[in-house]
């Protein structure tokens, strides 16, 4: 026996470190079973009911590709999340500098320029408000308006309006509208819901002398209403005599979503105390959110030294998010996203509104900029309307998803119904579409209407599927 043949062979050495494009190669595929074993499991369950367990392989702006290189529009930009639409080569670029620039960031004992600078730079958009706290998602940036408020009046009760959504934490879920988020997870704080528009119930509130503040969305991201007209001003002007502080809740509706840079800023002489901003700050990079208000508020919150960190956050100001918001604000000004979202926004509302007459199953088309909501209702004539009956006896809001699934499954369109049990798709694209993107979801929106009012075929079969489900998930 040789030397070679007496001594055992040695296994390749194992390489190590982390490789991502080889972990995806290898794991991708198991993206479906991964979120079913180890995450909310419902997730999965619910795409593969409604065909949407898609998988998609690269995204650019305001399109996905899946394997098949077939492209996908997409009408929701991750919930709001992408303004600037995905993988913008200017925030990208920034990213990139900052991580190499290997800063000393989050020592949490000194400061660093990039918080400040992005401060200084948000500010502007407001000049009304003097200060910032830089958190780390849009239901934090409420959580911290709600302390603020508190603390500044001294009082512990904050208003809210009916179906509002402003975050799903603790103290934010207590000025969540909607019981479906609320069920199972009191005692809440006392805080007070009002109908939206109703200033007779604001002042009747206000006159218990223990409210802090109004917290409102310029437009409720559940279902698309807008304050009526004069609303937040002369809410404001009450909150202000009682000494209560006026809360807008942008994180949705701010950084050019509704064709102006704030939503609030479609009325004049509208200056809210405190401004909760978040989700298109990140440049759909990194988690960011933003609380601005004025000076004596902050002066008041955090009014010694002793209290310098009173209310902080881990990540906050971290630099990677400051330097995605600087990148994100510059490309808002350079590229004229503001002006692009109101005239995209003002043609594919004004195109969709003229659909209204032509089909009994769309009630309305409101909204501003590129916040869209297009309302069904019941139709008149005698087959659709017992279609529609099936539907709502089932569960509200199942027509909607019927409209959702086909603008997929056919139209490779990807959009959203606007809340549980409405009746409404919700259209919030990223920011920078254009005209091309507008002709493409009005042309398959209508080739999917025309489908729904033509009585038969694999829409309403889909349909009595979801009927099926929701009968089985009472």
């Amino acid at each position: 026996m040789t030397p070679s043949e007496s001594q055992p062979v040695e296994p390749p050495p194992v390489a190590k470190g982390f490789d991502l494009a080889t972990l995806l190669a290898e794991r991708g595929g198991e993206r479906y079973d991964l979120h079913t074993r180890h995450l909310n499991h419902q997730l999965p369950r619910m795409l593969h009911t409604i065909g949407f367990d898609k998988v998609y392989e690269r995204a650019e702006g305001a399109h996905f590709w899946d394997a098949e290189g077939q492209d996908y529009l997409d009408m929701l930009a991750g919930f709001g999340v992408m303004g600037l639409g995905r993988h913008h080569p200017v925030v990208r670029k920034a990213l990139h500098d900052v991580l190499d620039a290997g800063l000393a960031d989050l020592t949490r004992f000194d400061c660093q320029p990039l918080p400040g600078l992005l401060a200084e730079k948000l500010l502007t958009y407001s000049p009304h408000l003097d200060r910032v706290f830089f958190g780390n998602s849009g239901t934090e940036a409420v959580e911290t308006a709600l302390k603020f408020a508190r603390y500044a009046t001294g009082r512990p009760r904050i208003l809210y309006c009916a179906h509002a959504f402003h975050g799903l934490t603790t103290g934010s879920l207590s000025v969540n509208g909607e019981d479906g988020f609320r069920d199972g997870f009191a005692p809440l704080l006392p805080d007070t819901a009002i109908p939206l528009g109703d200033l007779d119930a604001l002042a009747r509130e206000l006159k218990r002398g223990d409210v802090a503040g109004l917290i409102v969305e310029p437009i409720q991201g559940k279902g698309v209403h807008e304050a009526p007209p004069g609303y937040l001003r002369a809410a404001q002007e009450l909150l202000h005599q009682h000494k209560a502080l006026l809360i807008a809740d942008e994180v949705q509706t701010g950084l050019g979503r509704t064709g102006d840079f704030y939503a609030y800023q479609h009325e004049a002489g509208v200056e809210p105390d405190l401004l909760c901003v978040s989700k298109a700050l990140s440049g759909g990079y990194v988690p960011v959110s933003a609380t601005l208000g004025k000076d004596w508020i902050f002066k008041k919150v955090y009014s010694s030294m002793d209290r310098v960190l009173v209310h902080s956050a881990s990540f906050g100001s971290n630099a990677q998010a400051m330097a995605a918001g600087l990148a994100t604000l510059s490309v808002m000004d350079d590229e004229g996203v503001v002006a692009n979202a109101r005239h995209t926004g003002d043609l594919l509302r004004t195109r969709l509104a003229a659909l209204v007459d032509r089909y009994e199953l769309l009630r309305e088309v409101r909204g501003r900029g590129l916040m869209i909501g297009i309302e069904f209702g019941k139709p008149t004539s005698l087959g659709l309307r017992s279609r529609w009956a099936m539907l709502q006896a089932a569960r509200k809001g199942l027509f909607a998803q019927m409209v959702v699934v086909p603008l997929l499954q056919r139209h490779r369109i990807l959009t959203q119904v606007s809340g549980d049990h409405l009746e409404v798709i919700k259209l919030i694209p990223p920011l920078i579409i254009d005209e091309s993107d507008v002709d493409r979801f009005v042309e398959a929106f209508t080739a999917v209407m025309d489908d729904a009012h033509g009585g038969g075929g694999l829409m309403w079969d889909f349909g009595r599927t979801l009927v099926k489900q929701a009968v089985a998930n009472r």
